[in-house]
């Protein structure tokens, strides 16, 4: 019942249904978070359809049958479903554009492979990563609709990126020197937030900084 659930949760987004419908979604770069393909299906359509959402970075999920009749909202799904983003993706020139423009130094969250859009701050990994669903939308309480968020391939090259440009980095993990809360963040910077189950990945902590803690 979880499982049907969590399906369920995810159908309250916007959903592309239909072999045609998602595969003209695909060719117009519609902003895509995940694809759900009927598990066991060997249509060539649908695998057509998995090779190329891969190659574009979005998040490919087998399901069974029963599942996927469960998040559709046409029942006519034809074996796929596309989940897409309630907001459009960002940059990470979009974000230090816009603190340039309002006269503020850059502030950044990056979220190193977060998996529960509960906890979705404000850089998201392309793989592996939850994406900007009702769920992030209405667990933030309505502050997605006054921030920036972007998608990158690869955080470690986006924090060189950040750095290029000026901004601190600040990672955080248990054996961190200092607190968070105690920490001076004042100037360009930006804070990494490490997954659920394993927290920062070993390249990304070496880009760091500085390590900060966050007391329980």
């Amino acid at each position: 019942m979880e499982q049907i659930q969590e399906f369920e949760n995810e159908a309250r987004n916007d959903l592309i249904e239909g072999r045609n419908a998602v595969m003209e979604a695909l060719r117009a770069d519609r902003t895509i978070d995940k694809i759900f393909i009927a598990k066991g299906d060997v249509d060539k359509t649908l695998g057509h359809i998995a090779s190329k959402a891969r190659s574009a970075g979005i998040v490919v999920t087998e399901a069974d049958r029963r599942k996927l009749d469960a998040m559709s909202q046409t029942h006519a799904h034809q074996g796929v479903i596309a989940l897409c983003a309630v907001k459009e993706y960002s940059t990470i020139e979009d974000m230090l554009a816009i603190a340039a423009e309002r006269g503020e130094a850059p502030f950044l969250v990056l979220c190193d492979e977060i998996s529960d859009p509960h906890n979705l701050g404000a850089i998201i990994p392309k793989r592996r990563s939850a994406g900007l669903t009702a769920v992030v939308d209405k667990t933030s309480a309505g502050a997605l609709e006054h921030m920036a968020v972007a998608r990158v391939p690869n955080l470690a090259a986006a924090i060189e990126t950040l750095k290029k440009n000026g901004l601190w980095i600040y990672g955080t993990a248990a054996e961190g020197a200092n607190e968070l809360w105690k920490t001076d963040l004042t100037g360009p910077a930006c804070i990494v937030i490490g997954s659920e189950g394993t927290g920062i990945s070993r390249l990304v902590r070496e880009k760091c900084d500085f390590l900060v803690s966050i007391p329980l």
